[in-house]
């Protein structure tokens, strides 16, 4: 099977379950943006937390990374391996991405910003692509994003299309999130 066949089948595998009601992928997005938050919240604790000495916000940080994982346990159902902590780092990492993205775009870096909101929604992109169900030990899909990535880095990771005209597997799974989460759906 093909990188082309795998996006197929996993874009088929949800529009069936959307239209069976087995999945609220509008719901998902809003609790996975929710997640990063709260990731983000976590560090903000913790720095906090060290810079004024004041051991309460370990405590607090303890309350928040509880929420975290109660809340992530409702994305990411069933795992192997190291999946599920994985998933958290690309979760903060596309958060991340997308906060410098914000910063250099408020300094009228619209070149850099790009960069790094590619890079932030690729790593949103991968996120759904573990947790999605379409990675079976083999692990092909895996394989082919970070064979992705690594091709020409993080900044580009295929968006763009190939010679032929046809998406890259980055550009496949981003058209997989467009298709597929609509967080607009009632």
């Amino acid at each position: 099977m093909t990188k082309d066949d795998d996006v197929k089948s996993l874009l088929e595998k949800v529009e069936k379950a959307t239209k069976e009601k087995k999945l609220d992928l509008s719901s998902d997005e809003d609790l996975s943006i929710g997640v990063m938050n709260l990731i983000g919240l976590e560090e903000h604790l913790f720095f906090t937390a060290q810079k004024t000495g004041n051991d309460k916000y370990y405590e607090l940080l303890h309350e928040v990374r509880e929420m975290r994982k109660v809340m992530l346990k409702k994305i990411i159902k069933e795992y192997e391996g190291e999946v599920w902590c994985a998933s958290k780092h690309v979760l903060s990492a596309s958060m991340r991405m997308m906060e410098v993205g914000t910063k250099a775009l408020t300094k009228g870096d619209k070149k850099d910003a790009k960069e790094f909101f590619d890079a932030s929604y690729n790593l949103y992109a991968m996120f759904w692509a573990l947790n999605m169900g379409q990675i079976k030990g083999d692990g092909k899909i895996t394989k082919a994003i970070m064979e992705s990535f690594h091709e020409e880095g993080y900044s580009t990771a295929k968006i763009l299309p190939s010679e032929d005209g046809k998406p890259g597997f980055m550009g496949k799974m981003r058209e997989f999130l467009k298709k597929a989460i609509d967080c607009c759906k009632e």
